[in-house]
């Protein structure tokens, strides 16, 4: 009998980023890294300066996104990265906005 790998446990990160994300490419950088990893979900600019994103994927490249996070892209100063665990919802590509 064959062993059978089993699929890996897809996780949910909800991610709010504080700093000076706006206006520094980070969003786009953000769809790039997830989309590069495999992961789902989206990006978004919040009213008080903080991007919000949302990674659904198999927990190594949730873990790895999250931590891309701290840095984001060159121009972007990041202060805070606020992680919290949810039920995945199952969703399908990575989209910026919503």
């Amino acid at each position: 009998m064959q062993n059978h790998t089993p699929l890996p446990k897809l996780i949910r990160a909800h991610v709010f980023i504080s700093g000076r994300v706006q206006g520094v490419g980070y969003r786009y950088s953000t769809v790039d890294t997830a989309s590069q990893l495999g992961l789902t979900g989206w990006v978004r600019n919040l009213p008080d300066n903080r991007v919000e994103a949302v990674f659904e994927g198999a927990r190594e490249f949730v873990e790895q996104m999250v931590r891309w996070c701290y840095s984001g892209p060159p121009a972007a100063v990041v202060k805070e990265v606020v992680v919290e665990y949810e039920e995945p919802e199952g969703l399908r590509g990575f989209e910026v906005g919503r």
